[in-house]
């Protein structure tokens, strides 16, 4: 079992930062991915950024260059610095966890989620 805490959401101002934090613990594989997908109600949920334990990222095309995704494998945590922060990525922020390892499954996880308003 993982566990997902994030924090980190809040209202800002288009052009403003955020950083998101999200803490996994439990049955956690030094080898695993972490990252951040967001939903809009009326949209389909959006990949936004992911990194292997590795340190492999992708990024969402509508992110690249203001997001920044990072880990820290000590503290087994994802970051998700976002800057020059416009109205359309307004969303609930969702952590994601894929475990690997011998252990059966489950091995995908979700966080609770944590709400990023961008407005004026």
């Amino acid at each position: 079992q993982v566990q997902l805490v994030e924090s980190g959401g809040g209202l800002v101002q288009p052009g403003g930062s955020l950083r998101l934090s999200c803490v996994a613990s439990g049955s956690i594989f030094s080898i695993n991915i972490m990252g951040w997908y967001r939903l809009t109600p009326g949209k389909e949920r959006e990949l936004v950024a992911t990194i292997t334990s590795g340190g492999n990222i992708n990024y969402a095309d509508s992110v690249k260059g203001r997001f920044t995704i990072s880990r820290d494998n000590a503290k087994n945590t994802v970051y998700l610095q976002m800057n020059s922060l416009k109205i359309e990525d307004t969303a609930v922020y969702y952590c994601y966890f894929h475990r690997t390892g011998p252990r059966p499954g489950p091995f995908d996880y979700w966080g609770q989620g944590t709400q990023v308003t961008v407005s004026s």
